[in-house]
């Protein structure tokens, strides 16, 4: 991974292991709790692909699985994240355009409820029943409940962000000249298809208003050359 992914990844992950520990775990929400760690590595992941999705979503798996008040083995949600984050990976959208909010919204989904079941299986396999006794239902449910809900608020602003840093100036200007060509931004289509605003480059509109003034222009050169 380059240094400004690295960087900015490291800052919105452990950003989101702060709010996460220090607010959303004190809500005392029936069922699960909100996991913004998840959807800060599944919006990492619809940008970076699937190797970096994977590389994010266990570097803030192993966090969480060291920060207090963590009860459970080292690795545990390392292991859950980095599989959630290679998979949500191969999700990212072609060249990096989104076309609606329902794909990123069926990831969300599937994320949460995989994620639930797939730590609760590796609990299973070192001892831990904590699951059953809770209600594994209960826990997908509210798991994909919270993490729909917050999703809209978070997702597509990790993604603006990733897409800026892979935007970088600088960066670009140090990695040669073929790959110089700025990409459409992922997030347009999350927001216009939940307001029904159409986000278009300002370069367009220029490009419309000068292909006009060309054949303006020509009008008037065979106007006086009729003459």
């Amino acid at each position: 991974m380059r240094f400004n992914r690295m960087l900015l990844s490291t800052t919105l992950v452990v950003v989101a292991l702060v709010i996460q520990v220090s607010v959303l775990a004190r809500l005392h929400l029936p069922g699960a709790v909100p996991d913004l760690l998840l959807l800060t590595v599944l919006g990492l992941a619809l940008v970076y692909g699937h190797v970096g999705g994977a590389l994010v979503g266990f570097g803030a798996g192993l966090l969480a699985d060291l920060a207090p008040p963590a009860d459970h083995a080292a690795g545990r949600y390392a292991l859950v994240l980095c599989v959630i984050g290679y998979l949500a990976g191969l999700a990212k959208p072609d060249h990096g355009q989104l076309k609606s909010a329902t794909g990123p919204m069926a990831v969300v989904v599937a994320a949460a409820v995989g994620s639930t079941l797939l730590y609760a299986g590796v609990g299973a396999l070192v001892g831990d029943t904590a699951a059953r006794h809770v209600g594994l239902s209960s826990l997908l449910f509210t798991a994909a409940l919270y993490d729909l809900l917050l999703a809209p608020f978070v997702v597509p602003g990790i993604m603006a962000l990733a897409r800026r840093a892979e935007n970088d100036p600088l960066a670009e200007a140090g990695g040669g000249g073929g790959g110089s060509a700025k990409k459409p931004d992922v997030t347009a289509g999350w927001l216009s298809s939940g307001t029904g605003l159409s986000i278009g480059s300002p370069r367009g509109g220029l490009r419309v208003k000068a292909a006009r003034a060309r054949v303006a222009r020509a009008g008037r050169i065979k106007g006086v050359k009729r003459l």
